[in-house]
C-alpha cells in the first residue's frame, strides 16, 4: 500500500485512540487533534492525503469545514463521522461533498475500508450539489437499522437512478420516496405519488400514460397522465406489486425507450421522470407465480432500499413518540407528554403496523385524553384491542359480530325459523356492556375515577352499573 497520512479530527479521547490504532495496524500514518482549528491548519499547509472529521467539535462544526477544504484542496477527500446519526446528518454530509458518511458507533474493518478507498481515489472530486433544505427530518430515528438507509438517501440524493423500496405497511416507504426528491437534485420538479392497488385495472394505463378523446367509452376530453404530470421530477409508483401484467408490458417499455404514448394517442411523449417504487410484498415470489415480469422487476431494482420493520428500531420509539406529539401540537391538538412506564410499554408491543401505527396511537392519545402525561394504563387500554392472536385465551369476551350471531342461531332454532321475539337490542347491549366496563376497570387496575373518564360516564353511574352488572373491580387483569 502506499504511503498516506489521515488527519483525524474528533474532541472525544478515545475515538481518536481506536482511529489511530485500526490505520495504524493498515499502515497509515495518522495524525489527530480534538479541534478543527488545528485541522483546517494542517490542511492549509498541504498535510495529509484523507481527512476524518466528527460533525460537532467545540469550535466549528466538522460539516462546515467542507466546502473550505474542497475549495482549497479539492483532491482530499473527506470522511465525516458523527454521533448525530438521522438522514439530515448524511444528506448534509452528501450536499457539501464529503466522500463518506459513518454513522458512531462504526465498525473500524470498515472505516479502513472506506480509507483505502479515499486513498485510491486521490483525484479531484467533482462539485456538490447543495439540496438547500431547512432544519426538517423527514425520517425520524437514530437506530442502526436506519443508517444504511439514511447512507443510501444521501448517495442517491444527486442520480437519476432508479429506486425500488421495499418494506412492510406502514414503514415509511413514501417518505423516504419523499426525501430522495426532496433533497435531490429534481427538488424543483413535481413529486406524483401513484397508488397502484386504489386504481382499477381498466384505469391504470390512462391513470399512468394519460389519454385521448373519444379513446374509450367516457373519454370526453383529453387527459394527461401521471408520467407527464411529473416531467422534470420523479414519479412514485407505490404497491408495484399490484399492477395488472398489461401495465406493467407498457412500464417496461417507457423504462427501455424513455418514451410513451397516451392511450389512443399515437405521438410518443418523452418521460424526463426519475422513477421511484415501493411495495410491501415479495417480488421475487410474484414472478414465480407469474404476476410480476421479471425484467420489469430488474428495470425496477436498480438500487434496492429495504425499510427495517418498528420492533427492529425499538430505540427509535422515544423520539418517533416525542416527533408525533409536536407535529400533534402543530396540528392545534393539546401538548402532552408520556411517563416512562408507557415508553417502555410501546416498546414491547409487536406493532403489526409499523410507524404508522404508532403515529395513530399518539394522534388518539392527544386527542381524547385528558391527562397532561400518558401513562401506561391509558396505552394498555387503547392498545387492548391488538394483542397478537398467540396470547388471547378463553376468558376473552365474545366479540359483538359472534355474540349477535350466538343470539340470531338460538332464537331461530328455539322458533322453528320463526322471527326471534323483540328484545334483542336490548340483550345485545347488557351482553356488550359487562365485559365492556370489565376490561376498562382491568386497564386502569381497577381506578374508577380513570376509567369513568376514559368511558364518558358519571363516576356514580359506572358503580351503579358495576353493582348491577356484579362487576368484581379487580386490580388489573389475572
Amino acid at each position: 500500500m502506499a504511503e498516506a497520512t489521515v488527519l483525524v479530527a474528533d474532541d472525544d479521547h478515545g475515538i481518536r485512540t481506536v482511529v489511530t490504532e485500526a490505520l495504524g495496524r493498515a499502515g497509515y500514518d495518522v495524525r489527530t487533534t480534538g479541534t478543527a482549528a488545528t485541522l483546517w491548519r494542517w490542511v492549509s499547509d498541504g498535510e495529509g492525503d484523507v481527512v476524518i472529521t466528527d460533525v460537532v467539535m467545540p469550535d466549528e462544526n466538522g460539516l462546515d469545514l467542507i466546502p473550505r477544504i474542497r475549495k482549497l484542496r479539492p483532491e482530499l477527500r473527506v470522511i465525516v463521522m458523527s454521533a448525530q446519526n438521522t438522514l439530515l446528518t448524511a444528506v448534509k454530509a452528501a450536499e457539501r461533498g464529503a466522500f463518506e458518511y459513518l454513522p458512531k458507533p462504526f465498525d473500524l474493518s470498515e472505516l479502513v475500508a472506506v480509507v483505502n478507498r479515499a486513498v485510491a481515489l486521490r483525484t479531484p472530486a467533482s462539485e456538490p450539489t447543495g439540496a438547500g433544505q431547512g432544519e426538517t427530518l423527514p425520517i425520524v430515528g437514530r437506530s442502526p437499522a436506519m443508517q444504511d438507509v439514511y447512507r443510501t438517501v444521501a448517495r442517491l440524493m444527486n442520480t437519476d437512478l432508479t429506486v425500488m423500496i421495499t418494506g412492510e405497511s406502514g414503514t415509511g416507504k413514501e417518505l423516504v420516496a419523499r426525501a430522495l426528491h426532496d433533497f435531490g437534485k429534481r427538488r424543483g420538479g413535481p413529486f406524483i405519488a401513484v397508488n397502484m392497488a386504489a386504481i382499477p385495472r381498466e384505469l391504470i394505463e390512462s391513470e399512468l400514460f394519460g389519454h385521448e378523446k373519444g379513446s374509450f367509452t367516457g373519454a370526453m376530453m383529453r387527459a394527461t397522465g401521471r408520467f407527464e404530470q411529473a416531467d422534470g421530477g420523479t414519479l412514485f409508483l407505490d404497491e408495484i406489486g399490484d399492477m395488472p401484467p398489461e401495465a406493467q408490458t407498457r412500464l417496461l417499455r417507457v423504462l427501455q425507450d424513455g418514451r410513451f404514448t397516451t392511450v389512443g394517442g399515437r405521438t410518443p411523449i418523452k418521460a424526463d421522470v426519475r422513477i421511484v417504487a415501493a411495495t410491501h410484498r415479495d417480488l421475487t415470489q410474484l414472478i414465480k407465480a407469474g404476476l410480476f415480469r421479471e425484467d420489469l422487476y430488474y428495470r425496477l431494482n436498480v438500487v434496492p432500499i429495504r425499510l427495517p420493520p418498528l420492533r427492529q428500531r425499538l430505540e427509535d420509539i422515544p423520539e418517533l413518540v416525542s416527533h408525533f406529539l409536536a407535529e400533534g401540537v402543530k396540528n392545534g391538538l393539546p401538548a402532552k407528554s408520556l411517563a416512562p412506564g408507557a415508553i417502555a410499554r410501546l416498546k414491547s408491543h409487536r406493532w403489526a403496523g409499523n410507524v404508522r401505527e404508532l403515529e395513530n396511537l399518539m394522534k388518539r392519545l392527544l386527542a381524547l385524553y385528558t391527562d397532561t402525561v400518558i401513562g401506561s394504563d391509558s396505552i394498555e387500554l387503547e392498545l387492548a384491542g391488538t394483542a397478537p392472536a398467540a396470547v388471547v385465551n378463553e376468558t376473552r369476551p365474545m366479540t359483538l359480530g359472534a355474540a349477535i350471531e350466538r343470539h340470531l342461531r338460538e332464537y331461530f332454532e328455539s322458533h322453528n325459523g320463526a322471527l326471534p321475539p323483540r328484545g334483542l337490542y336490548d340483550r345485545i347491549l347488557r351482553e356488550m356492556e359487562k365485559p365492556l366496563l370489565t376490561l376498562t376497570l382491568q386497564s386502569t387496575n381497577g381506578n374508577q375515577i380513570r376509567a369513568a373518564d376514559v368511558l364518558g360516564l358519571n363516576r356514580n353511574t359506572l358503580r351503579k352499573k358495576i353493582r348491577e352488572l356484579d362487576i368484581n373491580v379487580g386490580r388489573g387483569p389475572k
